[in-house]
């Protein structure tokens, strides 16, 4: 997530970015850094939330929320994870929704929306996992070398993981992803490493901010792996961290320009949870590689477009643009609009983050989806 700036960063004499009038990265003011890339080691913490509300809200269904333990490599990491069930009779279906992969990427974006979807009346009851991001939101955020791959796999063990929180079902799964999250399932299916039965992309989007504005020829790659390894390195990548994430004016500034349409529905309590967040051991990492383009799971607008066309007739794709995405991202989502695999297209208010911004209207969209593919009758 970006906003619009004026701004340098200078890394050492032959490191230089700069755009006037832009969407670059999280501040508003013009900034220029100058410090020498190092090496750090640190260690991965977990949090548990046994009892969590929606924000401003009392939510009528009960959150629960537990850890799966996902093994990479060397690394068993806790993954933070949310279940929103009304139970009862009848026959039931899983959703799993991803968040959006952001510097401050978290399970709260889904949440009114999985408590709209599963209290509604209906011959299915909807049963909606939230799940967090290795290294982001509430899971454990552990040094490594994040990349598409590494988070493509993580979403892979996570569906098909007999012992975890959506395996080992005979319901029939559906992803519901918004922007790199949408993309990153979409590849997978692709690849027939996962086989939901459907998938919504929400705001679609598959470039991370720097790339997405500057390019990835060889020079700018060079200066991106040059930035990434001053955001991990010790006390000054906590230095330039502080400076361009975690702070409540920058949060407030990248809400407010472009995560959501209207700045009137950025409120103290979102930008106080988003801060929390980044004041976790870690946060840096995640970060530093979706800034970059290291998380970007496709290369060019052909790629992005030859996912959803490589799963013509095979599951149903909805794609959910917004009116008030920003320039670039808005031209991505709307090349998907009667694309080969896009099953349906909407469009609804909104900028990067509608789930939350207008998770009533989000989740009205998506319920209809559900009842066209699945003969729901509400």
């Amino acid at each position: 997530m970006a906003s619009s700036a004026t701004f340098s960063i200078s890394l050492s004499p032959s490191f230089t970015l700069s755009r006037k009038n832009v969407r670059p990265f999280l501040s508003r003011s013009g900034f220029c850094v100058r410090v020498r890339p190092i090496s750090i080691k640190a260690s991965s913490t977990s949090l548990d939330h046994s009892t969590l509300s929606v924000a401003g809200t009392e939510p009528s269904i009960p959150i629960k929320s537990n850890n799966w333990q996902w093994k990479f490599k060397d690394n068993l990491i806790n993954i933070y994870y949310e279940e929103h069930e009304r139970g009862g009779n009848g026959a039931a279906k899983n959703i799993l929704m991803i968040p959006t992969i952001s510097d401050v990427s978290t399970v709260e974006e889904w949440r009114s929306v999985a408590r709209d979807i599963v209290g509604r009346d209906g011959n299915v009851n909807w049963r909606a996992t939230i799940v967090d991001w290795p290294g982001l939101g509430y899971s454990d955020r552990p040094k490594m070398d994040y990349d598409a791959d590494i988070m493509e796999k993580f979403v892979v063990d996570f569906i098909n993981a007999p012992d975890g929180p959506v395996g080992c079902s005979e319901n029939e799964l559906v992803v519901f992803g918004g922007g790199h999250a949408a993309t990153i399932a979409v590849r997978a299916a692709k690849k027939g490493l996962v086989k939901p039965k459907a998938i919504a992309a929400v705001a679609p989007t598959w470039a991370g901010p720097l790339p997405i504005v500057f390019g990835r020829d060889s020079n700018m790659e060079t200066r991106y792996g040059l930035l990434r390894g001053t955001l991990r390195a010790p006390a000054v990548g906590w230095m330039m961290y502080n400076m361009l994430v975690s702070n409540e004016k920058a949060i407030q500034s990248q809400y407010k320009s472009h995560v959501y349409a209207n700045p009137d529905n950025v409120t103290p309590v979102i930008v106080q949870s988003r801060y929390d967040l980044t004041k976790r051991k870690g946060a840096r990492y995640v970060p530093a590689a979706f800034l970059t383009g290291l998380l970007d799971p496709v290369n060019s607008r052909e790629e992005f477009l030859g996912l959803f066309a490589d799963l013509e007739g095979m599951i149903p794709i909805l794609v959910v643009s917004t009116e008030g995405s920003p320039k670039r991202s808005k031209a991505e989502m709307e090349a998907l609009r009667g694309a080969k695999g896009v099953s349906k297209f909407v469009e609804v208010p909104g900028a990067l983050l509608p789930q939350e911004e207008y998770p009533t209207m989000v989740a009205e969209e998506l319920y209809q989806f559900l009842l066209e593919n699945f003969e729901v009758s509400p």
